[in-house]
Formats: structure tokens, C-alpha cells, sequence
């Protein structure tokens, strides 16, 4: 052990390479670590620890903070009163919720040190630091640390210009909580802020209307005490705002009315809101919308710009009583479902329901002239497909018509009668069902498309597979390779090419 220890003081010590390294290297490892990790470097050097402080772009996250114990306990918790897990439920109590708590409780105090620690010295600092981004995530839990939080925000925006805020406030585990900011709001001079990006979790709404660079906003859980007036304030008083994301947030009203003929707003997503409705009725910048989950209303035709439309959304019952009523009562004709946009180009429908509420309309008018690409995904198996005929015939400019059809175990539905059409569709040239089961329905479908497409090239018919998103208005089809057998192509060759006449160009059929 001696001789060990002597060889050990004997040894040149070798070069500290990692503080060789330039600052601009050292600010690309920083820019990658946690918060946690990021606060612990300061104990290798004097150097780390001013570094550190340097960073423009700062990351609070309590999630950095909590130890897999933690999640250990949470999985723990959620399998409780599963049949296949046995667990005495007085130890929830005593147990796993003062155990889940304890490490929430620490990872706060752990937070707040850190971010106490940032304000510290940004007050004793000669110069102000410059931030461009600021994400903070935390717990809501009662002061100290809710000012804490807050005094950061105002920090951020006030003093160091910071121009993109993520700030997400989670509730501690089973329990229910929204975060409050301060009276003045997220900071004291809103007036004089560069902030330009804003993403807001679990908050209460705070005043917007005063930070004039503010271009995109993200509103998500907002609770459901949020006044209507408190959105439609959004839409009509933040007037250099382009992006606004509505998601999962609540409204303490049945309704909300946009009327914003001065607004800026080009990309607009409601996405599984707990308010009933959003009924729009000016928005002249509008490009891109999507509705997902509660229906978004267009009630006039002053939205010139817009191309790109996203619905998804699923309607009707199970239970018995209730479902028979909705079969017969909740019908929507394809044209008030696609009223108001002439102008869109890129069509995506993700629509389902136990029964087909899709109907066809009587009017004989184009509905969309402009429309070149369209995805119908989720079609459940027991609906009339032949539906999307609708489209094809509204549509004179499609180009690309992709559809998807799930699998459900529902008995197929009421058919729709079709009247013979002499009508020809000059323009769509890719035609792709993925789900095919070869219904009757189906089937029907395949040879609509076949007989009236002129400058039909690509048909494509794949058993097994999915519509994936690529953001909100693009997407892509993920197939399975399916054998088919040469008895399986006949058969639906012969089915899809009935009255099919020979053209010069011959179509490319390919079987998945």
C-alpha cells in the first residue's frame, strides 16, 4: 500500500485538456446538458462556473430533477387495481403517494435553489446577460417558490431581452393546480419587451396585448375558468401575432367568436380544447387551419388566403339508446363541412364515429376548385367508403387522393345510392387505399376512380398500414407488404377494371 501510494505521488499529473478546449467547444458541451448537470460543472473550476452564467440559452426543467426512484413509483402506482397486479390498497396511502410527494417536494426545493441561484447573480453582476431562450418547468406548489418562478420570468423579459419563452406548470401528482403570475402579469414592462415566442402551460392567461413583437404564441391546458373574452382578446388585440396553438385548453363559456379583421394570424390550430366551439368569422391572413377534436366554425367567406385545411374529429355514441337517436339526427352534408374555403389546396380529413354522419349534398356547384392534394384517413371498415366519391366530383383540380381505412368490428353500415355519372375527372393522377379488405363498398370506389380519371397514372391498394403525420398539413403513408395471391389479384382485378375502357397510356397497379 505504501509503495502504491508513493508510485501514485510520484506520477506527473497529466494536462487538464478539457480546460485547453475554447470557450465557443465548452459552450456547445453546456448547451447539452440539463440543468442539473449544468449547475454541478461549477465545481470543477471557476472557469465552468463563468461559463455557465454566459449561456444565452437557458433550461430549468423540474423533470431534470427527480431521480428514477420516482418514475419507479409512478409505474408502481399505475398498475394498481390491475387484475394481474396485486397491491394492498392502504399502501397507497401510506406508502406510495408520501413516497411519489417527498422526491416532488425535493426536486422543487432543488429547482428554486437553482433558480435562485441565477438571480442572485445577475443582481450582483456589472453587465446584464443577454438571453434568447428561457424554458422553465416546475411544479405548482405554494410559494416561496411560485414567486421565485415568477420573479425569473420577469428577470428574463425585463432584463435580459430574452425573445423565446417556454414556461410549462405541471401539477403535483394526482392533484389539480394552475399557476398564477404575478399582478403586473409575466413582467413589469411589457411594453418594452423583445419577446417574440411564448409557450404557456398550465397557467392562468395573463395580459398579452402589450408585447408588440410577439409573433407566436402557444396556449396549452389553459384552465377552464379562462373567460371567452380572454381568447377572443388574443386574436383581436395581439396584432402582430402569425402562429397561435390552442391545445387541450378549457373556456368557462359555450362559445367563442373571432372577429379580427386586422389580425396577422396565418397559422391557426385548435387541437382537443374543452370549449364547444370556435366560430371564426375574420381572419383575412388565415393560411393554414386546423381543427382537431372540437369543431372550428368559418362563417363567412373573409379568409382569402387560405390553403390548407386539417379536420379531425369523431362524432356519435355506443350506448344504445343514445346511438340510434344520433344515427338518425347527426347528419353533416360535405358542403357545410367544407363551407367557405375555395382556396385551399391541401386537404386533410381524419373523420370516424360508430355510423357514417357524412352525407352527400344536393347541390350540384364545385365546392373545391383549387384542391390538389387530399389524405381521408380513419375511415372506420363498416362505413360506406364510396363517400369520398364526393370529393372527386367537387373537386376538378385533385391531383393526389390518399385514403385510409381502419379496422373496426362494427356490422357495415347503410350504403349510399349512387346516381350514374357521365362526368370525367381530367386531373387526378395518384390514386392509394391502404386497409383494403375488398368490400363491395370498396370495390366500388376502385372502379369510380378507374372509369371517370383521364390522366389517372398510380393506383395502389395495400391491406395493411397507416396515415402518419408530417406536421399538421402533410403526411404519409406507412404500408405493410402483403403477399397476394395470383387468385386474390384476378379476382379484384377483374372487379376493378368492369367497365373500364382501354386508354393509351395504361394505368400502373400495384397490389401491397
Amino acid at each position: 500500500m505504501a509503495r502504491t501510494a508513493a508510485s501514485r505521488r510520484r506520477r506527473p499529473r497529466g494536462d487538464d485538456r478539457i480546460s485547453a478546449l475554447s470557450d465557443d467547444l465548452l459552450y456547445l458541451v453546456l448547451r447539452r446538458l440539463d440543468i442539473r448537470t449544468a449547475v454541478g460543472t461549477a465545481v470543477l473550476s471557476r472557469r465552468w462556473a463563468c461559463l455557465r452564467r454566459e449561456l444565452p440559452v437557458l433550461d430549468f426543467s423540474v423533470d431534470a430533477m427527480l431521480p428514477p426512484r420516482y418514475h419507479r413509483w409512478v409505474q408502481l402506482h399505475d398498475q394498481v387495481g390491475k387484475a394481474s397486479f396485486q397491491y394492498d390498497m392502504t399502501q397507497v396511502s401510506r406508502e406510495l403517494m408520501p413516497n411519489i410527494r417527498r422526491y416532488e417536494h425535493r426536486a422543487m426545493r432543488a429547482l428554486t435553489r437553482s433558480v435562485e441561484t441565477f438571480l442572485d447573480a445577475a443582481a450582483s453582476a456589472v453587465r446584464r446577460r443577454k438571453i434568447s431562450r428561457l424554458r422553465l418547468e416546475f411544479f405548482v406548489t405554494p410559494t416561496p417558490s411560485t414567486a421565485c418562478m415568477n420573479q425569473l420570468i420577469a428577470e428574463a423579459i425585463d432584463a435580459c431581452g430574452v425573445d423565446d419563452l417556454h414556461v410549462v406548470a405541471k401539477p403535483i401528482f394526482w392533484r389539480r393546480g394552475v399557476h398564477n403570475f404575478a399582478s403586473h402579469g409575466l413582467c413589469k414592462e411589457p411594453s418594452a419587451s423583445r419577446l417574440q415566442s411564448l409557450k404557456l402551460g398550465g397557467c392562468v392567461l395573463p395580459p398579452l396585448h402589450e408585447y408588440g413583437a410577439l409573433t407566436t404564441l402557444i396556449l396549452k391546458d389553459i384552465p377552464e375558468s379562462t373567460p371567452e373574452a380572454a381568447y377572443e382578446g388574443v386574436f383581436t388585440l395581439c396584432q402582430q401575432l402569425q402562429v397561435l396553438h390552442l391545445i387541450s385548453c378549457g373556456c368557462s363559456g359555450g362559445a367563442i367568436f373571432v372577429d379580427a379583421p386586422m389580425s396577422k394570424i396565418r397559422e391557426l390550430v385548435v387541437d382537443e380544447c374543452r370549449f364547444r366551439r370556435l366560430r371564426l368569422r375574420a381572419l383575412p391572413n388565415l393560411e393554414s387551419l386546423a381543427s382537431l377534436g372540437p369543431r372550428v366554425f368559418l362563417e363567412s367567406a373573409s379568409f382569402p388566403r387560405l390553403r390548407k385545411f386539417n379536420l379531425t374529429c369523431s362524432h356519435g355514441m355506443t350506448m344504445r339508446g343514445f346511438r340510434e337517436y344520433l344515427k338518425k339526427n347527426l347528419k353533416i352534408d360535405h358542403e357545410s363541412l367544407l363551407e367557405y374555403m375555395p382556396d385551399i389546396t391541401h386537404l386533410v380529413l381524419r373523420i370516424s364515429g360508430p355510423d357514417r354522419w357524412i352525407v352527400p349534398s344536393r347541390s350540384l356547384s364545385t365546392l373545391l376548385p383549387n384542391l390538389r392534394r387530399c389524405l381521408i384517413a380513419d375511415v372506420p371498415s363498416s362505413w360506406d367508403v364510396s363517400w369520398a366519391r364526393l370529393l372527386i366530383e367537387k373537386a376538378p383540380a385533385l391531383e393526389v387522393l390518399h385514403i385510409h381505412i381502419a379496422t373496426c368490428i362494427e356490422e357495415p353500415g347503410d350504403e349510399i345510392r349512387w346516381k350514374p355519372t357521365i362526368r370525367r375527372h381530367h386531373h387526378l393522377e395518384e390514386f392509394i387505399m391502404v386497409g383494403y379488405e375488398g368490400t363491395g363498398r370498396q370495390i366500388y370506389l376502385v372502379n369510380f376512380v378507374m372509369r371517370v380519371c383521364t390522366a389517372l397514372r398510380r393506383v395502389s391498394i395495400f391491406k395493411n398500414g397507416h396515415a402518419r403525420n408530417k406536421g399538421h398539413w402533410d403526411w404519409e403513408l406507412v404500408t405493410q407488404q402483403h403477399s397476394w395471391t395470383d387468385e386474390e389479384k384476378d379476382s379484384t382485378l377483374m372487379h376493378i377494371m368492369d367497365g373500364v375502357s382501354l386508354s393509351v397510356d395504361p394505368v400502373q397497379l400495384a397490389f401491397g
